[in-house]
């Protein structure tokens, strides 16, 4: 009768564990490097706010803005780890991954976001679960915007860079574009630039308007060359093995509410871009160069063998679909 009762009491406790376990929230915490006031920023947010509204008492989303978890060289590794789930790196940081997402690095590649949106539609969507092997998979890309060139000498043409110190994300197709306008690249992580930019350990860095507003990069830097020269994408990303494991109608409901975001930020990205630009143009710190059609074809002209060098390792149909993406 002892046994019986302490097996039955055994099996109480346990299915009273499990009922409490399975009572507990999943806990997905995204984390990334820019501040909240960005695309990616305000993205991260909305995904918190739809996913607790429609799974409530499901999943829990905690949002680490600013690198406040974990900065650019660590997030990686913490992701395959399982210290956090979701992350949205800039679309450089995948070059040890798959040589192919170097493509969203070539400069003068896109000539809009337009062209970008028409590319990751097609061809781009395969890229999402390239590196699914290496336990990474792709959920979404999210815009933010085009680059523009920043330093503390005006910028009208390619020359004009010569020998100047440019902070750049670990590419080496972002270092390699530097250096064909004999430019120096310095690897940075982002949380670093400021700083770096204001002790003159680099000279100049690219980036887009938003980044660069929120950051506050205008107070260490006299001129802004609007050149619209590369890309600034994210790729949402999670860990393959948990986002596997997740409950099929958990995961389903992730994924619906991940595209409605997905719709949003990349609609709200250009507008964040230029209400930024209008911040410091009105902030009067720093001077925006806006190039001619002639001294633009110069940058594109000077930049461009850089395609050919990384073609090897890209594919040369995957760089041939990006360039016809710009024709409508």
């Amino acid at each position: 009768m002892f046994k019986l009762t302490r097996a039955l009491f055994c099996a109480a406790t346990l299915l009273t564990a499990g009922l409490a376990q399975a009572a507990e929230p999943i806990v997905i915490k995204f984390a990334h490097v820019v501040a909240e006031n960005t695309p990616k920023g305000q993205g991260a947010l909305l995904f918190k706010k739809l996913a607790e509204e429609r799974l409530p008492g499901r999943v829990k989303v905690e949002v680490y803005p600013n690198s406040s978890l974990f900065g650019d060289g660590k997030e990686m590794e913490a992701l395959l780890l399982g210290d956090v789930q979701m992350l949205a790196p800039s679309l450089a940081k995948f070059e040890q991954y798959t040589k192919q997402i170097q493509i969203y690095d070539l400069p003068f590649l896109f000539n809009d976001m337009a062209a970008v949106d028409r590319f990751q539609a097609a061809q781009g969507k395969a890229l999402l679960s390239a590196m699914q092997g290496k336990g990474i998979l792709g959920l979404a890309y999210w815009h933010n915007g085009l680059k523009q060139i920043s330093a503390n000498k005006a910028l009208h043409v390619p020359g004009d860079a010569r020998g100047l110190k440019f902070r750049v994300q670990a590419s080496s197709v972002l270092e390699e574009q530097f250096k064909a306008i004999r430019a120096n690249p310095r690897k940075m992580s982002f949380a670093e630039v400021y700083q770096g930019l204001q002790t003159g350990t680099v000279n100049g860095t690219e980036n887009t308007w938003s980044n660069y507003e929120s950051q506050k990069v205008n107070e260490v830097q006299k001129y802004f060359t609007e050149s619209n020269h590369g890309l600034i994408d994210y790729m949402v990303i999670t860990n393959s093995k948990f986002w596997d494991g997740l409950p099929p109608d958990i995961r389903s409901e992730l994924e619906k509410i991940m595209a409605e975001v997905t719709v949003e930020v990349n609609k709200q990205a250009e507008a964040l871009n230029q209400s930024a630009k209008q911040k410091i143009i009105d902030a009067k710190t720093s001077e925006i160069i806006e190039l001619t059609p002639q001294e633009r074809a110069q940058w594109r002209e000077a930049m461009k063998p850089v395609w050919k060098k990384f073609e090897g390792e890209i594919g040369a149909d995957l760089i041939d679909a990006a360039d016809k993406s710009n024709q409508p």
